[in-house]
């Protein structure tokens, strides 16, 4: 069994100075090509199931025992990681119901409520999960790209405040933190800017590990140094979908009679699994 958990692989990455990745999972062929990078790199990261993912298959289960079981026949370790959750029925599945022996680690989402509901709704639902043995991230700031609440990822006053940040992680008991510092969510083109000098300092006030959403939009050099900076987990989704779209289309135009779904979804697995390899290449150099 090679399956490990977030918080081992995100320790290690504190450790050493380093940033783990963390891949959302949307279809089987998501799952297959973030594995068969990681085996191929022989480096371990997280795979990752939101909620909106979860939600697309009508339930939870499937997927996620899918996942699992690519996770553990794996060589290397993997980590399985639900995140963006805001939905309580699912963390209740997470803690004490049928995802329970699938998951090691969740993420808390309640950056779009007031600062006082986020720190209430996000601490109930980590000492729930903490008594069940999970890892447990948040996020404080808006992280732009939300379907939710459309803002700008460089609007005013949505930039992670690290005096801010440091109460909340004190009231939240939280193990890690989402910042906002210029990322953006579903980015397909990487054009994203970051600000460097606020990384540095959430990373010298708040003592738990910083994650980086939205890292499919930062350029290869932004990532670098935002992982310099103190970035310790980066978040990266619609990278993935970018290069399977793309193949398909390549495929579906190159091929307009093609019928069976292996015929394109496998040159799309094999671009996704070529998106993952860059970023642990990437997150691999100093």
């Amino acid at each position: 069994m090679s399956l490990t958990s977030t918080a081992a692989l995100v320790t290690g990455a504190v450790e050493h100075g380093r940033a783990v990745a963390a891949v959302n999972v949307i279809t089987l062929e998501h799952a297959e090509a973030i594995a068969e990078a990681a085996t191929e790199s022989g480096r371990s990261l997280v795979l990752q199931l939101s909620q909106n993912a979860l939600a697309y298959h009508g339930t939870a289960v499937p997927l996620a025992r899918a996942v699992h079981a690519l996770a553990e026949l794996a060589p290397v370790p993997l980590a399985i990681h639900l995140d963006h959750l805001t939905d309580r029925d699912l963390v209740r599945s997470a803690v004490d119901g049928p995802l329970r022996p699938l998951v090691g680690s969740l993420m808390v989402d309640a950056a779009h409520l007031t600062y006082a509901e986020n720190v209430a709704d996000t601490r109930a639902v980590a000492d729930e999960a903490h008594a069940a043995g999970l890892w447990v991230e948040a996020e404080l700031g808006y992280v732009g790209g939300k379907p939710d609440a459309p803002r700008s990822a460089h609007a005013d006053g949505v930039r992670t405040d690290p005096d801010e940040a440091a109460r909340f992680v004190a009231a939240t008991g939280v193990d890690a933190l989402a910042v906002a510092v210029g990322s953006s969510h579903a980015m397909t083109a990487r054009v994203a800017r970051l600000d460097h000098g606020l990384i540095a300092r959430l990373a010298e006030r708040v003592p738990v590990p910083l994650v980086l959403h939205g890292s499919s939009g930062v350029p290869d050099d932004e990532l670098r140094r935002a992982v310099a900076a103190g970035i310790r987990k980066v978040n990266v989704g619609t990278a993935l979908n970018v290069a399977l779209t793309s193949s398909l289309r390549n495929s579906l135009t190159d091929d307009p009679t093609v019928s069976d779904p292996r015929r394109y979804l496998a040159p799309a697995r094999t671009a996704m699994r070529d998106a993952v390899l860059h970023l642990l290449d990437l997150l691999e150099q100093p």
